[in-house]
């Protein structure tokens, strides 16, 4: 029976809690909404204003999950749940069309419309007459929201605003005063080729300031960089290990990459050396190893320490082609599978290396995409788009993806190169020296149409996709691939049944090569770390096509061996309630500021794919709230300021544009007239019904098609 009970317990608890974190989600989001509407209602009901609604969603045709009626006011939950809303007695976005309509009524003839409506009432009252006396009332009645002064509407319509700004403002204390985890503002992994690469940042590096502004956490670093100086660049402050002093880095962000809708500078948070709740990945030898568990804590390697990534990676590189042995600590875990406060025990694992699997086929080497700053290419005088080769490589014909391991087997010594300048093919080679140095660290192709790296002389190159050579006996020889063809897509297909990551993995993965998709490293790298022995089909020009398997190269080595590690965090904690005050308030202001920065370079810095609409921001709430109660408050702060913002905007149907009205009637004495109102307002619920059109579409566009 126990057992039974531990089954039916490991069931449905997971599904009890994701159950719990959707509520918490919806509360969280209702409330960011609900403070806002508590702020119209609370000081219209100080002015004296009649509330008849209030309501957190909207009633569409009448429909609501729920209402209650207390005193003067029917409170509710709308049926579609896009904001919500406090209705007013009078309330118009138009208050000038109210008087017309009364003046239309009164001009009404008699045994017209108006008179066959009462006759058909039995005498009651027409539908005409109704509408009269309900703007009349809205107009005259004391407690309308169109009889209070200027200066109360406007105090009125900024409630919801000012009230919002308050609660980030709440929220952030209470979770900087709680204590907070966030990602370390420190250089994990690097993008070969872009911005940070190229300015010669290097993985440990621990961020001070961005643009002259003190950082605590990577969020401060990706918004300094994507709201930076696109044209001088960007200053980074940089605490780099083994250096006494700061070291101050210029980079100039990317921008127009392939998925970056926001200028990048091309690198990751760091890795702590903790394993992930998904410790390895499935088919490399991490797994197969078999004996990692979550949580896990690398602390040595072949009985050398492990601090940090740094130290992880040097070890990775340097023992590419060895078994390693890897020790780590571990809790030790209670009859009811919980981790007590007990030491933790160590635990030494050998793991195999891991052989490169490879299809046979040796591509066409392109050009230099990038040179990284004070790299052995930079000093040699080489520039992107020359042509090179190793002058005297011994493969024939080379191939330029295992060049990056041939060379770093050769720090140290001088190599000549064989450079082909401005395109020209039929001028000489220029020959020149150079020195490699001495590489212990990890560069790999890190997206899909990533520029093969090769970090022994500090430059990326492409490799195309034409084959210019086949290994005999390799699974492409096998299949008859012809030097010469040109591969233009692909197609990689899930694991079958009962091979590594058959479960975790079921979906096709489709490769078009270009400008804007796909590189061969890219999908040569995905093979090994992201997809390992999986079946691909490749197309080529002509129309045929192949279906083959990577088979493992003997004396090539992937370093990487299938580890996965939780990003390194920093503990943000105030240790007194002023400190609390400090930090909430800056981060609310922060939060505020980078809304209005966003805005003011959408377009030209910012693309408008950026933005985030309900699904979204329902998927990124919902994880917060499995990272903890603290991470869940400063989120509300982000989502209530940016709501504050948004919301003020001179767009009419807004908050924002209602105080545009108001300040107007305030300096002219009168109301703006309804032609103007009209047109304005219908501007501006089309352009916000188009942004929330647009939003919902990224939405769907990034759950189903990417």
């Amino acid at each position: 029976m126990g057992l039974h009970l531990i089954a039916l317990g490991s069931y449905f608890f997971p599904i009890l809690a994701m159950l719990g974190h959707i509520l918490l989600t919806v509360v969280a989001l209702g409330m960011v909404i609900f403070v806002h509407e508590l702020g119209h209602f609370l000081v219209a009901k100080a002015c004296g204003v009649q509330c008849d609604k209030f309501y957190l969603g909207f009633d569409i045709g009448g429909l609501k999950l729920w209402k209650y009626q207390w005193g003067e006011t029917e409170y509710g939950i709308g049926i579609l749940p896009l904001g919500g809303y406090v209705k007013m007695l009078g309330q118009e976005d138009n208050p000038s069309r109210l008087r017309e309509e009364i003046e239309q009524a009164k001009l009404q003839p008699p045994g017209t419309a108006a008179a066959s409506d009462s006759a058909a009432a039995g005498g009651q009252p027409s539908q005409t007459d109704s509408a009269l006396e309900a703007a009349q009332q809205a107009l005259y009645n004391p407690r309308s929201y169109l009889a209070k002064s200027v200066p109360k509407r406007m105090a009125i319509i900024s409630a919801g605003v000012i009230m919002n700004v308050i609660f980030a403002f709440v929220f952030a204390v209470i979770a900087y005063r709680v204590g907070v985890k966030e990602m370390a503002a420190a250089v994990g992994w690097i993008m070969p080729g872009e911005a940070a690469w190229r300015a010669g940042l290097h993985t440990g590096d621990q961020i001070l300031k961005v643009g002259g502004k003190n950082t605590a956490q990577f969020l401060d670093l990706k918004v300094g960089v994507s709201l930076g100086d696109l044209q001088d660049g960007v200053p980074l402050v940089i605490h780099r290990p083994g250096e006494s002093e700061p070291l101050t880095i210029l980079v100039h962000p990317d921008t127009g990459l392939s998925g970056r809708p926001a200028p990048t500078i091309g690198i990751a948070p760091p890795q702590s050396m903790t394993l992930d709740d998904e410790p390895t990945v499935p088919g490399l030898p991490a797994a197969a190893a078999g004996k990692f568990k979550p949580l896990d804590q690398i602390v040595a390697v072949d009985g050398k320490a492990v601090e940090n990534q740094l130290q992880w990676e040097a070890q990775l590189v340097t023992h590419a082609d060895q078994p390693i042995r890897v020790t780590v600590l571990r809790k030790k875990e209670g009859d009811d599978g919980s981790l007590p406060n007990a030491p933790a025990e160590r635990a030494t694992i050998d793991v195999a290396p891991n052989p490169i699997r490879s299809l046979g086929l040796v591509m066409e080497m392109g050009e230099i995409t990038a040179v990284q700053s004070g790299s052995p290419a930079e000093k040699a005088g080489l520039k992107p788009h020359d042509r090179f080769q190793w002058a005297d490589d011994p493969t024939s014909p080379p191939d330029p993806m295992t060049l990056p391991n041939r060379l770093r087997q050769k720090a140290g010594q001088s190599i000549t190169l064989s450079v082909q300048r401005d395109g020209d093919s039929l001028k000489a080679p220029l020959k020149v020296p150079v020195t490699l140095r001495n590489v212990d660290w990890l560069e790999l192709p890190m997206t899909q149409n990533s520029a093969m790296p090769l970090p022994a002389l500090g430059l990326t190159y492409q490799v195309l996709n034409r084959v210019q050579g086949v290994v005999p006996g390799s699974p492409a020889a096998k299949a008859g691939i012809p030097v010469g063809a040109v591969i233009e897509r692909a197609v990689v297909y899930p694991p079958k049944e009962g091979e590594p990551g058959a479960k975790d993995s079921i979906k096709k993965v489709k490769v078009e090569f270009g400008d804007k998709g796909w590189s061969w490293p890219g999908l040569f790298y995905g093979l090994q770390n992201y997809m390992p022995g999986r079946e691909v089909e490749l197309f080529f020009e002509g129309g045929r096509s192949v279906r083959l398997r990577p088979a493992p190269v003997a004396d090539w080595f992937n370093p990487e061996r299938g580890f996965v590690f939780r990003p390194e965090l920093v503990f943000l904690k105030a240790s007194s309630f002023g400190e609390a005050v400090e930090l909430g308030g800056r981060k609310t202001i922060d939060a505020m500021t980078m809304v209005v920065n966003v805005l003011r370079k959408l377009g030209t810095q910012i693309s408008a794919t950026s933005f985030a609409g309900p699904f979204k921001i329902f998927e990124v709430t919902y994880r917060a709230s499995q990272e903890g109660i603290t991470q869940l408050l400063l989120l509300l702060t982000m989502l209530s300021a940016n709501l504050a913002v948004l919301n003020f905007l001179p767009i009419p149907v807004l908050d924002g544009g209602h105080m545009v009205f108001l300040a107007y009637e305030g300096i002219r004495r009168k109301p703006a007239s309804e032609q103007v109102q009209l047109v304005l307002t219908y501007i501006g619920l089309v352009f916000i019904l188009s942004l929330m059109i647009w939003v919902v579409g990224l939405d769907l566009w990034g759950y189903f098609f990417h």
